[in-house]
């Protein structure tokens, strides 16, 4: 069975307000996870900085090309984007639940 996809999305607006704020609380999840006992090397500058960069490079490239083509539009984008954000945002934030062993709410 496939997936009913939207057709209509949120202003774009309202996308980025979702997006950075999901943003944010993933940032202090890292800094919580880097700077607490048994720091991870995945945390490593090195390790970060190619990461985000390959990830960027590749991610724009292909919105760049499915926008180009009329596959997505615009505000589709923001929305799934703030939605994959907040996603990442909610994984960070069990991950720093069991390293401190409390509840948590990264924002």
């Amino acid at each position: 069975m496939t997936e009913e996809l939207p057709t209509t999305f949120p202003p774009i607006e309202h996308s980025m307000a979702r997006y950075q704020a999901a943003c944010h609380g993933m940032q202090t999840g890292v800094m919580m996870l880097m700077e607490g006992k048994g720091a991870s090397k995945e945390t490593d500058p090195k390790h970060l900085r190619v990461g985000v960069n390959s990830a960027m490079v590749e991610c724009s490239a292909l919105v760049h090309i499915l926008i180009a083509r009329g596959v997505i539009i615009e505000a589709e984008w923001y929305d799934a984007l703030a939605t994959a954000m907040e996603a990442e945002r909610d994984a960070y934030t069990k991950q720093v639940e069991q390293h401190l062993g409390c509840k948590v709410e990264l924002a």
